[in-house]
C-alpha cells in the first residue's frame, strides 16, 4: 500500500477544520471563519426553538405576558384557600357572636409589650339615636398568631384538626373565660365573621364556575365536533340551534330557570342545578369554536390517511382532530368562568340561586340590599371586592392564554 499522504492544504486531515478562501464587501480576498468537518450529532439542537414543541413554546410566551403569569398565581391563592378553608378561617361558616354585630374591622398592631394584637371592642348604643357604635378600648390587648388551636373541625369531612392558620392566642373557651373576640375584616348583623365567610365562600363561587365549565367543555366540545365533522342537515340544524340559544337574554332567562327551582331542595341539589342552568348557556360559544376548527382539519392529509386505514368517526374526532386545536379549547373556557361566577352571584344575591345556609358570596350580597345598611356598614361589600379581583384574574389569564396559543404569530 502506498504510504499515507502527508496533510496539506488539498489534501486535509479528516475532521479538520475546512478553511476557504472568500472576497468580502471590498472586493479582497481572505480566509472564511473555519468550519468544522466533524459529524453531526443528533440531538444537540434541541434546545432550539426552531425544535420546540408547541406546547413549549406556548409556556415560554406565556411566562413572558408578566399581568396573566401574576392572575395565575393569585388564582391559586384563592383555590387554596377554598380548598383549605377549614384551616385558614378563624371561624367556622356559622359561627356567631350576636354582642358584636356588625363590628367594624379589626387590623393586626404589633407592639413590644403586646407582640402582634388587636384592641378589645366595646358596644356602644347611642341612647338617643340608639345607633350601635364600636370603641376601641386599648387597655385590653387581644393577642394573635399563628398556628392557633381554636374551634375543632374536619377538613375536608374526614380530618380531625383544631388548628387554624391565624387567630386569637389562649381562646376564652379553652380557658373558661369570655370569649375574645376577633373580626378581621368585621361581622354581619348576625355576628359573623365576615373573612371567615369569605373563604368559605369562595369554595362555593369558585366551584360552581369549574364545574358549569366541565359541563360546557362536554357540551360544546361533542355538540361542536359533531356539526363541524358531519355537516350537512346536522351542521344546519345545530347552528340554528346555536343562533335560537344566543337569541334569549342570557340574565332573564337565567333567572326564570332559577325561579322555577323547588324551594324545598336540598342545598347540594340547588348547587347541582345552579351549574346546569349556568352551562345551559354556556356551551354555545365553544361550539363554534370547535366547528370552525373542524371544518378546516378534517380534510387535512392526516385525516384522511386516518379514515382510509379504517378508523371510526369517532376516533378521528376525538384522537386526532381534537387534540389539534387544544390551546384554543382551554382559552375559550378560560374566558368563559367570570361569566359563570357573575351569574352564580346574580342569582344567589336576587334569591334565585344558592339560600343560606349555603355560603357563597352572592348569598352574603344579599345583606347589601338596603343602602342604608352599606352606607354605615361598608366592610359588608368584600364579597365585592373578591368577585372583581376573581373576574379580572380569569379576564388577564385569558389574555395571556389567547396571544399564547399562537406562538408562531409575530406580536
Amino acid at each position: 500500500m502506498p504510504p499515507p499522504a502527508n496533510p496539506s492544504k488539498d489534501n486535509p486531515v479528516p475532521g479538520a477544520p475546512v478553511t476557504i478562501a472568500v472576497a468580502n464587501s471590498a472586493g479582497a480576498v481572505g480566509p472564511m471563519p473555519a468550519v468544522s468537518a466533524a459529524p453531526f450529532v443528533p440531538g444537540q439542537l434541541e434546545s432550539d426553538a426552531g425544535s420546540a414543541s408547541q406546547w413549549t413554546l406556548i409556556r415560554r410566551r406565556f411566562t413572558r405576558h408578566h399581568l396573566a403569569l401574576a392572575s395565575f398565581f393569585l388564582l391559586i391563592v384563592l383555590y387554596l384557600l377554598a380548598g383549605f378553608a377549614e384551616f385558614f378561617a378563624p371561624y367556622s361558616s356559622h359561627w356567631r357572636d350576636l354582642p358584636h354585630a356588625y363590628c367594624p374591622p379589626q387590623l393586626p398592631r404589633f407592639s413590644l409589650a403586646n407582640g402582634m394584637h388587636v384592641p378589645a371592642m366595646t358596644r356602644y348604643i347611642d341612647p338617643i339615636t340608639f345607633k350601635k357604635s364600636y370603641i376601641e378600648d386599648d387597655a385590653r390587648p387581644i393577642a394573635l398568631g399563628f398556628f392557633v388551636k381554636g374551634e375543632p373541625y374536619q377538613l375536608w369531612g374526614f380530618l380531625p384538626w383544631d388548628r387554624h392558620f391565624f387567630g386569637v392566642k389562649n381562646d376564652g373557651h379553652q380557658t373558661g373565660g369570655p370569649r375574645p373576640t376577633f373580626f378581621f375584616l368585621g361581622s354581619d348583623k348576625y355576628g359573623h365573621d365576615i373573612f371567615s365567610r369569605l373563604v368559605f365562600g369562595a369554595r362555593i363561587s369558585l366551584s360552581v364556575g369549574l364545574v358549569s365549565i366541565a359541563v360546557t367543555f362536554l357540551l360544546g366540545v361533542t355538540i361542536g365536533g359533531v356539526s363541524g365533522y358531519v355537516g350537512g342537515a346536522a351542521d344546519n340544524f345545530i347552528q340554528r340551534l346555536i343562533e335560537i340559544v344566543n337569541a334569549f337574554p342570557q340574565l332573564p332567562l337565567w333567572l326564570a330557570l332559577g325561579a322555577i327551582l323547588p324551594p324545598d331542595w336540598s342545598p347540594l341539589a340547588v348547587y347541582f342545578a345552579i351549574t346546569v342552568v349556568l352551562s345551559l348557556l354556556g356551551w354555545t360559544a365553544l361550539a363554534r369554536v370547535v366547528r370552525g376548527k373542524i371544518l378546516s382539519l378534517r380534510e387535512e392529509d392526516y385525516a384522511v390517511a386516518a379514515r382510509l386505514i379504517g378508523a371510526s368517526h369517532s376516533r378521528i374526532l376525538f384522537r386526532h382532530l381534537l387534540p389539534g386545536f387544544t390551546s384554543h379549547i382551554i382559552v375559550v373556557l378560560t374566558m368563559s368562568v367570570p361569566g359563570m361566577i357573575l351569574g352564580e352571584t346574580s342569582l344567589s344575591f336576587l334569591g334565585l340561586g344558592l339560600r343560606p345556609p349555603i355560603v357563597s358570596w352572592g348569598v352574603m350580597l344579599q345583606d347589601c340590599m338596603s343602602i342604608q345598611t352599606v352606607a354605615n356598614y361598608p366592610w359588608l361589600l368584600f364579597p365585592v371586592v373578591l368577585i372583581v379581583l376573581t373576574v379580572l384574574c380569569f379576564n388577564f389569564l385569558g389574555d395571556g392564554l389567547r396571544d399564547a396559543a399562537d406562538p408562531y404569530s409575530g406580536r
